[in-house]
């Protein structure tokens, strides 16, 4: 049985100022000859010059920080504390406002806390927090009147004496009396494999590392799990565990270094499914759960180009798939029959209809939901079997926002006449309804308190269409405060990240009422390269083509700003990870746009990075931005890489973040671009470095922390933008 996960906090908006000047007081382990400027008086650290060139497709490429990709250097441990120490003294004078801040977020988290139970398998399973707590406990009770809480998993015991703890997977075995889950201690995204009795509570003695996804078979006893390789951080290999004779055996091993595995099991508990999947190609394999010591078998062979999902009822794959359009369709096939190219074994349930992307196949014993996106915004349509082969249509769920996301909770049985399904918006917290099936009525489960008062009323919430430079229409989802608001004065806060097909997500966060309440004006751009209109408008911002992302997010600004939206001379910019490339392409295009920039652990430097394949995610991202060992693909890409058209002239203030442990966009890369870009701005506007020493991607783990780290972010925004708390 799946895990769900209820985060405690969702990462929001973030945002500087006018500083006291004050001496760094940074101590360095290395030599100081690397370090120029670090006196009495604040002024930044300067990274040594160390030349390294190569030359391709007849381009010579030079790297002058590339020595700080060595992390055993004491040198360049010294450099980032002499950045860190830099940016603590730079942002000195903004204590008092951070501590507001904190506090003033801090106010509106209901810090003790439940999610809403869901039920498996006799039992009833959910989270809680504590106050003064950093991390979830996950807790279960059996389905009884008199049944006591049991605690499966408590978050704070597990980070007791670490720095960073986060969980990764979770399954409890059918008996209920086994429990696999994988932890990571250091932000690397690497996790280890424990299991542990819930019967007494202790650990049994099996462990594993670097386990990406881990599944039950249905005796109970036997466990699969996915194993990375030690260089590209690729889920590689399955294995099987059996926990009565303590063997473990290497299933199988997918060769392709595009692909990724990940083992689960289908809704119905009948078979193991393990998917095999690239950017752009995926292949599924099946066994029955009750026969874990079977040979596993292809559903479909992998064919280039061509994705699909399976899940399973009364002797039939459900497949979702893009074989027939970009924006898919769901078909049934019999398990029992041999796959062929024979179409006669295909009877299909949702036709692909273009500009409609079927998102997700949410499949139980009676119904099937449709998680599908239109025009931007999300739908669950409800289809009912009217046979083993056929669908009928059977209504939507409405929503009433103008922008907002939609999506499934987590239903763990399958033979069901309820739907559970979350809500929110930029005006509406995030909400756990359930929908009937026999009266086609939802009702609200949960809404999440928001301390300190809340008036939806005193905010409003737009979508609005922006023309992109080959016109075109891109949207965008806004909130401000009404009584806040006065047309073309107001500070502007624009976000967008558009890469990955990923659909950026409109949901409610109480830390934006720090910026709301104080006038600013919030917008989030579906830019192409993210899957916003569907998968076309993923293909139409990736690859050859992905210059559309930054030239829409451009228009997306001038749009906001022209329309009254914004006052242009304050418009802040936030972006993360793939995010933070399209902070760096934006400031390079058009750096007299923005008034301020928090870029998090920003992927600027692109070329180097794709050249080298021994970096975790190289290989399997050729198919989203190109491979540049070919000509074509290296010339367009060189073209807009942040750190290789850095030039010298006047820049935004820039906030730039990143963890020491990110294995996804490692350290060196935001350290390298503020090195580079602090040789060439000409003007005086701040540009700080903040490297979280003991955090990956995702930045602090603990919820406190995290919003610690936000109130830092906003406290720069604002100061920037001009508005005093």
């Amino acid at each position: 049985m799946r895990i769900a996960f209820i985060p405690c906090i969702v990462r929001g908006a973030r945002a500087f100022g006018s500083l006291q000047l004050l001496h760094t007081g940074a101590q360095h382990r290395g030599g100081n000859d690397i370090l120029m400027g670090m006196t009495s008086t604040v002024t930044p650290p300067i990274a040594h010059r160390i030349p390294t060139e190569r030359t391709l497709h007849g381009t010579k490429l030079q790297d002058d920080y590339a020595w700080l990709r060595d992390v055993e250097n004491p040198e360049v441990v010294a450099y980032l504390e002499a950045e860190n120490a830099y940016t603590e003294a730079m942002t000195a004078g903004h204590a008092a406002q951070r501590e507001l801040l904190y506090a003033e977020m801090l106010s509106h988290v209901q810090q003790t806390d439940e999610s809403v139970p869901y039920r498996d398998r006799g039992w009833w399973y959910w989270t809680r927090t504590e106050e003064g707590k950093q991390y979830a406990i996950h807790l279960r009770r059996a389905d009884s009147p008199d049944a006591a809480p049991q605690v499966l998993l408590d978050g704070n015991q597990l980070a007791e004496g670490q720095s960073f703890m986060a969980v990764g997977d979770m399954d409890v075995s059918d008996s209920g009396h086994l429990l696999a889950y994988t932890v990571d201690f250091k932000g690397f995204r690497q996790y280890a494999l424990r299991l542990r009795d819930l019967r007494s509570g202790t650990e049994m003695d099996f462990t594993a590392e670097r386990v990406g996804s881990v599944c039950w078979a249905a005796d109970s006893a036997t466990l699969f799990y996915t194993v990375e390789d030690e260089v590209q951080k690729r889920q590689y290999q399955l294995w099987r565990y059996s926990c009565i004779t303590g063997d473990k055996t290497l299933v199988l091993e997918e060769p392709d270094e595009r692909f990724n595995l990940a083992v689960s099991r289908t809704r119905d508990g009948a078979y193991l499914l393990l998917d095999s999947s690239s950017h752009i190609t995926s292949e599924v394999s099946f066994l029955a759960a009750d026969q874990p010591l079977g040979q596993w078998q292809i559903v479909m062979p992998r064919v280039e180009d061509v994705e699909y999902d399976v899940e399973h009822r009364e002797g039939y794959w459900i497949i979702r798939s893009n074989d027939k359009g970009r924006d898919c369709r769901a078909y049934t096939r019999p398990v029992d029959v041999t796959y062929s190219l024979d179409a006669d074994q295909e009877v299909e349930l949702i036709p692909h209809r273009a500009g409609i992307m079927l998102e997700a196949v949410d499949v139980f014993a009676s119904f099937v939901i449709a998680c599908e996106r239109e025009q931007g915004l999300p739908h669950l349509r409800i289809h009912r079997f009217a046979n083993p082969r056929q669908l009928t249509p059977a209504g939507e769920i409405s929503f009433p926002d103008p922008t907002y996301s939609a999506y499934p909770g987590y239903n763990a049985e399958f033979d069901v006449t309820h739907f559970r399904y979350a809500y929110q918006s930029l005006v509406a917290p995030a909400s756990v309804f359930e929908y009937d099936l026999e009266t086609g009525r939802s009702t609200l489960l949960k809404q999440q308190p928001v301390p300190g008062g809340f008036d939806k009323s005193l905010y409003a919430t737009e979508r609005v269409w922006a023309v992109a430079s080959d016109g075109v229409r891109v949207p965008i989802s806004l909130v401000y405060r009404k009584d806040r608001f006065a047309r073309g004065s107001n500070p502007l806060y624009v976000y967008g990240y558009g890469s990955y097909g990923y659909a950026l997500p409109i949901g409610f966060n109480a830390n934006r009422l720090s910026l709301l309440d104080r006038g600013v004006v919030m917008a989030y751009a579906h830019i192409r390269g993210g899957g916003d209109m569907g998968e076309t408008w993923h293909d139409a911002g990736k690859m050859l083509s992905k210059r559309n992302t930054f030239t829409d997010f451009i228009c997306c600004v001038r749009h906001l700003t022209a329309s009254g939206y914004g006052d242009p001379a304050r418009v802040a910019i936030e972006g993360g990870s793939a995010g933070g490339l399209l902070m760096g392409a934006v400031v390079n295009l058009q750096p007299a746009m923005f008034r301020a920039v928090i870029s998090h652990v920003p992927f600027v430097d692109v070329m180097n990075t794709m050249l080298d394949p021994t970096l975790p995610l190289t290989i399997p991202e050729y198919e989203e931005w190109g491979d540049p060992n070919q000509a074509e693909y290296f010339a367009y890409m060189l073209s807009y890489s942040p750190y290789d058209n850095l030039k010298s002239g006047s820049y935004p203030a820039m906030l730039v973040k990143t963890s020491l442990h990110d294995s996804q966009v490692m350290y060196w890369e935001p350290a390298k671009y503020v090195a580079r870009l602090r040789t060439l701005k000409t003007d005086d506007r701040p540009l700080l470095l903040w490297i979280n020493m003991n955090a990956g991607h995702g930045g602090a783990s603990g919820r406190y922390d995290h919003l610690k780290e936000i109130a830092f972010d906003y406290a720069f925004l604002l100061d920037q933008l001009g508005v005093h708390l």
